[in-house]
């Protein structure tokens, strides 16, 4: 099944270059220009994966995060072109799995992107064998 992934930053190239890298990695993508209009569309449609710029106008990265996180378990990446600690420990301490620093190499967003879904796949996979054997011993007598 095709993942789908949000994207949300004010500056359009950044959008575009992602989303293009992202698209021909097999994601389906939906790009927003602003954090107010990707909340919008998350409580219409949730996505597999959320990627927000930490600097939008309206309600910022953090801002969405925090929101997100309030009412989701959707992974989440931040963006930002600020180079501080204190945004990425805010970042990290608001519930975003990944932060990355602009620029950022299309790339290397696709690879922490597969990387993500993978360990998810992983883990409920691991999830779902515990289940499969707690049923078992359930059963026997």
């Amino acid at each position: 099944m095709q993942k789908t992934i949000y994207i949300a930053d004010d500056e359009k190239d950044i959008r575009e270059a992602i989303q293009k890298f992202l698209e021909n990695s097999g994601y389906n993508v939906l790009t927003f220009e602003n954090g107010d209009s990707l909340l919008a569309a998350f409580h219409e449609k949730h996505a597999d994966l959320v990627i927000l710029d930490v600097m939008m106008p309206g309600s910022n990265g953090f801002t969405c995060c925090k929101i997100l996180r309030d009412i989701s378990h959707v992974p989440i990446f931040l963006l930002t072109a600020r180079d501080s600690d204190l945004d990425y420990q805010t970042g990290l301490d608001l519930g975003c799995d990944d932060f990355f620093t602009k620029p950022i190499s299309p790339m290397t967003l696709v690879l922490r992107t597969k990387a993500l879904f993978r360990r998810i796949a992983y883990e409920r996979e691991a999830m779902q064998q515990e289940f499969d054997l707690q049923a078992q011993n359930t059963e026997q007598p």
